[in-house]
């Protein structure tokens, strides 16, 4: 029995099963073959397993006449690069889109479209680079974010809505974005002119801070890996990678399907913290931002003592880390948050509505190694009464490292009632030991 005989059922599941190069190649055959390679069915499938596709459109988001169109426009739009990796970005900006809009939708208005072959040209013209490929296919999904000058009243100056997100403690206020290409330009002429490179550095400035302090994102286009300045960026240009070298591979290699630089590896493992709720919004009155202190185990602790709960963890602070300091290598900011379970304060079995708290204390380690204990009274010159029912208390302190990694615990003292009217004895308060330490990916 020849292909002519077999029956159409038998046809369609043997074109479901090929790719979509060999499905083409099918609708080459014959008029038979060329019709049952056309069923939508079959090209939707594609779209969706390559495209995440649930309709025809094409990379400008616009609607296509069928599926199989919508496939082919694709594939010519990104005919230069490996299809493999159009796939793999196209997913990560996917993720992180979809996180967005469900979460943060007021930052996916902040995204940019795609940018053009013409405008990545002209950035690699004027700046005299050559984009790593997973870079220019980021770039081509999305052109960064657009921040309006705006300036919030209240504790944060500048935009909230970074793509990266931030932290904040006592004056010190972080919320980075993400460059698009026409700023990418200004920011790397003016930045690495302040900073004396030579007029062959490779370093472009992909991301940088909305807020007053400066945070600043560097990729070396040579060798794909992504750096973030330290507190000596501008007297001696020091960085520290934000990626492990050792994921880095093929950044300039057009064949193959193994190219990630630390652009694309950086965005990926943002996403899946965003999905895991390793990380998450956090809302100040009603601005709200992407927190990066952590939220889940292992890098953030949880305790709970006579009912009242305390969550606690940690973020490296590049930006006011110093290489060359031996007892203040690296900084860390730590947040705090505690709150009262519903049930109240319980004290031997009594109840209470209320505690409020009157002294801290702090064991700080590095390589496990105490390096300071302190006992002291208030948090940040605050006493937090605590109630059932009302949002966490939350505040974040910092403190530098010699060494990493390393770890702080503590308690508090508090009293049921308040301070001004104590309803029984102080009682102490767990705070569980949670890690300061150099992460992988730096934020």
């Amino acid at each position: 029995m020849g292909l002519e005989d077999v029956g159409g059922l038998a046809i369609h599941v043997i074109l479901s099963k090929l790719d979509p190069t060999d499905t083409a190649a099918m609708a080459c055959v014959s008029k038979r073959f060329r019709v049952s390679a056309s069923d939508e069915s079959i090209w939707s499938k594609f779209c969706f397993e390559d495209l995440d596709l649930s309709s025809p459109e094409d990379p400008l988001g616009n609607p296509t006449s069928s599926f199989k169109e919508a496939y082919q426009i694709w594939r010519e739009a990104f005919g230069m690069y490996p299809w493999s990796l159009v796939r793999r970005v196209k997913r990560c900006w996917g993720r992180l889109k979809s996180w967005l809009t469900v979460n943060f939708p007021e930052a996916v208005a902040t995204l940019r479209k795609g940018a053009s072959e013409d405008e990545i040209k002209e950035l690699e013209d004027c700046l005299k680079v050559k984009l790593p490929l997973p870079t220019r296919l980021l770039y081509r999904f999305c052109d960064g974010q657009e921040l309006k000058n705006t300036n919030y009243t209240g504790s944060m100056v500048g935009s909230p809505l970074g793509l990266i997100g931030g932290y904040s403690f006592y004056d010190h206020k972080v919320n980075v974005f993400l460059l698009p290409l026409s700023q990418v330009i200004l920011e790397t002429k003016d930045i690495i002119h302040q900073l004396g490179f030579n007029s062959r550095s490779k370093y472009i400035v992909v991301a940088i801070s909305s807020t007053f302090f400066d945070k600043m994102f560097f990729l070396n286009c040579t060798n794909g890996q992504l750096y973030v300045g330290t507190q000596n960026l501008t007297d001696v240009g020091e960085m520290i990678p934000c990626v492990p070298n050792a994921l880095i591979r093929s950044v300039h290699e057009s064949g193959g399907s193994q190219q990630q630089d630390a652009m694309l590896l950086w965005l990926e493992e943002h996403g899946r913290r965003l999905e895991n709720g390793i990380i998450k919004l956090r809302e100040e009155g009603k601005i709200r931002s992407i927190s990066l202190f952590p939220e889940e185990l292992p890098l953030c602790s949880t305790a709970i003592t006579n009912g009242v709960k305390v969550r606690a963890s940690s973020v490296f602070v590049p930006e006011l880390s110093d290489l060359q300091h031996e007892s203040e290598k690296f900084w860390f900011s730590y947040s705090i948050r505690m709150s009262l379970l519903p049930e109240g304060c319980i004290i031997n079995g009594m109840s209470f509505s209320s505690c409020q708290l009157g002294w801290r204390h702090w064991i700080i380690r590095a390589n496990n190694v105490v390096v300071s204990d302190v006992n002291g009274e208030a948090v940040i010159g605050m006493f937090p009464l605590l109630r059932p029912g009302e949002e966490e208390f939350v505040y974040e302190s910092c403190a530098p490292l010699g060494s990493s990694p390393g770890s702080i615990e503590g308690a508090f003292t508090f009293v049921p009632g308040r301070l001004a009217d104590p309803k029984g004895s102080l009682f102490g308060v767990e705070v569980a030991r949670f890690p300061i330490q150099l992460p992988d990916y730096i934020f």
